[in-house]
């Protein structure tokens, strides 16, 4: 991805603060219960009100490990500013002297919780649905550069009154995994939050529960001490469809007089962050809802069929981690696909429902919850609520087109081609295959199948033939597919190498990272940075051999490298 350079603008915090502007707790409901000095660390049930203001709890000696270069250069941030030392205060979780306007303290949110399309509450310590929401992350400004709003968060800045009994902490292994992870997605042109910065404590330390060295079992079998970190992730909100569902569900059930009209403020504050460059603001609330449900809809799909093109599987997919915006949100149990499978799921606890393949109809389930949370807006009127679920009807058609034109570009052709689809399909399980290896390799518009065993695992002499015979119909079809526009083998694979990624961050190039890391050593942690930033780029030999290439025997079925139950 070509990187736009500008001159840095913002070299120091004092820079940064001139462009403050704290539109979430100016313009919505704090919680009236709220301690205004955000000293609210303790799990309580939250009413009403669309904040809590919170306090970060400040990491311990906080110590550099890495910055998004790519996103400092977008927002114009000099690359030093990351080491200063009001940048790191501020963003290892110490609001304590941050220059004027900004503010001493930040804010958690509060949502709902729905697993595949069904309403949960009793996951919530009280049973009630009020505990569920920000237990661990913590936005600390919001701020206008270059024309556009960025809300920065800290992910493990301590307990809120949503942390569910747990000490609101992240560790530096899953930091780096979600560090990476964010920047990586972006280059891969995947929309998502981003990451901004990584400390890590030299002395905190806090205990998780983990796998032991090869360990084969679907739970963590040990307790280890880990470093705790902060890492900082920036988007145009955080709002998610839980959060629509939480003040959607209080307005259902008329929980307190001002329900409806928290429904609606939110609503409106999340066309305003996210859509206000598509809805018109002069329309009245039910035709913005209207245009909102549709707009979302064609970007979760999007969104979906990008998961799909690169390999990412994202694990976890309930609605409150399902970003209101329509880019990826939450870097939990993820993982990218080394071996081709359907099925595909890192996390133990993610089931069929959350497979690679599935993550379709998991985001129908997700729109589905958006929508019911919209409903309550218009209800008094028939004609928008069909409108809404023709919208909502839709989702699994627009779903479809969106899927068919993806695989379309992945395999070169022009149009989707079922029965060449299915026949890949069927091979690339019973091989297996490696499904980035693979489409990397078929970009090179081969005549022969020697290219494409680069990505079997195994192989004979039998599937090899009808590896061949597959390949002979796809090269007579994208002969075809452009004898109306000729399009030389050379500039074809031009074209689908920029649809399928060399790179991806798999799971065993990240683990030798976080290991190093815990060490005091951030070389891999900054190696991997680069190459994952760069991940369509024909690179070094020596980046090429370290990086391209199959999962390795010894690393299948072992916890904490090929699955897990948790991320920390």
């Amino acid at each position: 991805m070509i990187q736009q350079t500008r001159t840095p603008s913002i070299a120091t915090l004092d820079d940064l603060a001139t462009l403050v502007n704290y539109s979430l707790m100016d313009t919505l409901n704090c919680d009236p219960h709220a301690k205004t000095d955000g000293a609210d660390h303790i799990p309580r049930q939250v009413f009403t009100g669309h904040y809590v203001p919170v306090k970060p709890t400040p990491l311990i000696d906080p110590e550099y490990v890495a910055h998004s270069k790519h996103l400092f250069h977008e927002l114009g941030f000099a690359d030093s500013l990351a080491e200063t030392a009001d940048f790191v205060r501020l963003f290892s979780g110490d609001m304590s002297q941050v220059p004027m306007p900004m503010r001493n303290v930040g804010w958690a949110t509060g949502y709902a919780l729905s697993i595949f399309g069904t309403e949960y509450s009793q996951q919530c310590p009280f049973r009630t649905g009020n505990g569920y929401g920000d237990g661990r992350a913590i936005s600390v400004l919001e701020a206008v550069i270059q024309g556009h709003r960025w809300e920065m968060q800290l992910k493990g800045g301590g307990r809120t009154p949503y942390c569910r009994g747990a000490d609101g902490r992240a560790v530096l292994r899953s930091s780096i995994r979600e560090f990476l992870a964010q920047e990586h997605m972006h280059s891969l042109g995947v929309p998502t939050s981003r990451s901004l910065s990584l400390y890590v404590s030299k002395t905190q330390r806090v205990n998780r529960p983990w796998y032991s060295y090869t360990a084969q079992s679907g739970d963590p079998d040990v307790f280890i001490s880990e470093a705790a970190a902060i890492s900082t992730r920036v988007a145009p909100s955080f709002i998610r469809v839980g959060q629509l569902e939480l003040f959607a569900r209080r307005a259902r059930s008329n929980e307190h007089p001002n329900a409806m009209e928290e429904l609606e403020q939110i609503v409106l504050h999340l066309i305003e962050r996210e859509y206000a460059a598509v809805i018109d603001k002069t329309l009245g609330l039910p035709e913005k809802v209207i245009l909102l449900a549709d707009e979302f809809c064609q970007r979760l799909t999007s969104l979906i069929a990008n998961w799909i093109r690169v390999g990412f599987c994202q694990g976890n997919f309930n609605s409150d981690n399902c970003a209101a915006g329509g880019f990826t949100l939450d870097y939990g149990p993820f993982g990218f696909c080394d071996v081709f499978n359907p099925h595909f799921q890192s996390w133990t606890g993610g089931g069929h429902h959350f497979s690679f393949l599935n993550q379709t109809e998991a985001a129908q389930r997700n729109f589905q919850m958006f929508c019911t949370a919209l409903r309550p807006l218009i209800e008094s009127d028939q004609d928008n609520l069909k409108q809404l679920e023709a919208i909502q009807l839709g989702f699994s058609q627009v779903m479809q087109a969106k899927m068919e034109k993806m695989w379309a570009a992945k395999l070169g052709i022009g149009t989707f081609n079922s029965e060449l689809f299915s026949e890949l399909q069927t091979l690339m399980v019973q091989t297996p295959v490696d499904y980035t290896i693979f489409f990397r390799e078929l970009s090179t518009v081969p005549d022969d199948i020697e290219p494409l065993k680069k990505s079997f695992y195994n192989s004979t002499k039998e599937i090899e033939k009808r590896w061949s015979a597959w390949l002979t119909k796809w090269n007579l079809l994208i002969c075809s597919a452009h004898v109306d526009s000729p399009c030389s083998r050379a500039e074809l694979s031009r074209q689908m190498k920029l649809v399928n990624p060399k790179y991806c961050l798999r799971e065993w190039f990240v683990v030798p990272a976080y290991q190093q890391a815990n060490t005091g050593n951030y070389t891999l942690v900054r190696e991997l940075q680069d190459v994952m930033t760069q991940p369509y780029a024909e690179q070094s030999q020596e980046m090429e051999d370290k990086y391209y290439k199959r999962k390795p025997p010894e690393y299948f079925n072992v916890g904490g490298l090929s699955y897990y139950s948790c991320s920390s």
